[in-house]
């Protein structure tokens, strides 16, 4: 039994898979013409079996496999877990737990940054994936046995991948260094949508803060009407028409249907009106309640600093077999070479043993690079001016 389309098939699937310590998940989805992710199908594999769910059979319930995902005896592995967590948090309300990524892992293990998961299984395992389905309509059924080959594949490949990966953490001692990593991907917090918030995706550049008050409430406004109405945010209203509307906001039904995009006929509706509102709020709000400039260029004047730090980065990073997307941001960069000791991650734990202790000291004169033999080294700086090459 490979394919299940019954809720009695899933019951029993699910009894057997629960004797297994570690579960190896993905899904497929689609989410061209939808807010949400439309869930399609469901892999999943333990130890000695391994089965594709086809959640859009009829009347399937999807209960036995949820409590399947909630089993804190069931150690879940997934490859680049967001968008699959972010599904299951939609759909069963909460996130798979334990949780182990193995595209994080493979980042603390040296094969680079967001590495693909057809990369990693072909390093780890020698395997070569068929991808020729990949971009496939998952919606559409009766599936192929070409698809549920692809699909079942995913999942029965991940089980070496992980069982490599998990190895090396235990050899090189990094296990923990993940761990802070999988907090965030089971903190149901990372997945919660505040369409308050939703202006931020925008990153407007002007600094003038009651234009902000307007991109912020027009993209709340945005952001809600997707979400009940189950469409793509550009369904609703394009963000260059979101900028068009905070620069020149309407305050009439005519004003707004004369806007690109609009109609009387939308200027009118019940849309419409909450639009007309939510500029008019977002007006009305005091000079102190109006939301701050956000992305600042923090490197004004420490650009060739932050440049220096960002290349001792990616140089202990390679020293290490780390990727330095996971060590520290641009962000974190920009405000190491400001000074102070900012709270960010690359300042703090093993981070800062490997990357922020010598990115403090490059900032401050004590150390240095140079190239030596064809290769950048790291040089310390003595108290008398003197440099010694770091062994």
């Amino acid at each position: 039994m490979t394919m299940i389309t019954t809720t009695d098939d899933l019951t029993a699937a699910c009894a057997r898979l629960g004797q297994s310590s570690v579960l190896t998940v993905d899904t497929e989805f689609l989410r061209d013409s939808t807010f949400w992710p439309q869930l399609c199908l469901i892999q999943v594999a333990g130890d000695d079996f391994y089965c594709a769910i086809d959640t859009l059979a009829p009347k399937l319930d999807l209960a036995p496999f949820y409590e399947l995902m909630r089993d804190e005896k069931i150690l879940k592995v997934f490859h680049s877990a967001r968008q699959d967590v972010e599904i299951f948090v939609h759909e069963m309300g909460g996130v798979p737990y334990p949780l182990f990524d193995t595209q994080v892992a493979a980042m603390v293990c040296g094969y680079g940054e967001s590495v693909g998961y057809e990369t990693l299984v072909n390093k780890l395992t020698g395997a070569k994936l068929d991808k020729a389905v990949r971009f496939t309509d998952w919606s559409k059924r009766p599936l192929s046995r070409r698809q549920i080959d692809y699909a079942l594949g995913d999942v029965i490949h991940l089980r070496d991948v992980f069982a490599k990966l998990f190895a090396k953490l235990e050899q090189n001692g990094r296990g923990s260094w993940i761990d802070e990593e999988m907090a965030v991907l089971t903190d149901t917090a990372t997945y919660r949508l505040h369409p308050e918030d939703a202006w931020r995706r925008l990153k407007p550049r002007s600094r003038n803060r009651r234009f902000l008050a307007l991109v912020q409430a027009l993209a709340e406004w945005r952001e809600t009407e997707a979400q009940r109405k189950n469409v793509p945010r550009n369904r609703i209203v394009r963000d260059d028409i979101i900028m068009e509307l905070a620069a020149h906001p309407p305050h009439t039904e005519d004003e707004l249907g004369a806007i690109r995009g609009f109609s009387k006929r939308s200027a009118e509706s019940k849309e419409g009106q909450s639009l007309l509102a939510a500029v008019a709020r977002a007006e009305a709000l005091p000079d102190s309640d109006l939301p701050e400039a956000e992305h600042e260029d923090r490197s004004v004047g420490n650009s060739p600093l932050s440049d220096l730090i960002k290349v001792l980065l990616k140089l202990r990073c390679q020293e290490n077999g780390v990727a330095p997307k996971l060590v520290a941001s641009s962000g974190d960069l920009e405000l190491i070479a400001q000074g102070g000791h900012p709270e960010i991650a690359a300042l703090h734990g093993w981070r800062y043993e490997l990357f922020g202790r010598d990115a403090e000291a490059i900032r401050e004169g004590r150390l240095g690079l140079a190239v030596r033999g064809g290769r950048l080294v790291i040089l310390d700086i003595q108290d008398d001016g003197t440099a010694v090459t770091r062994a």
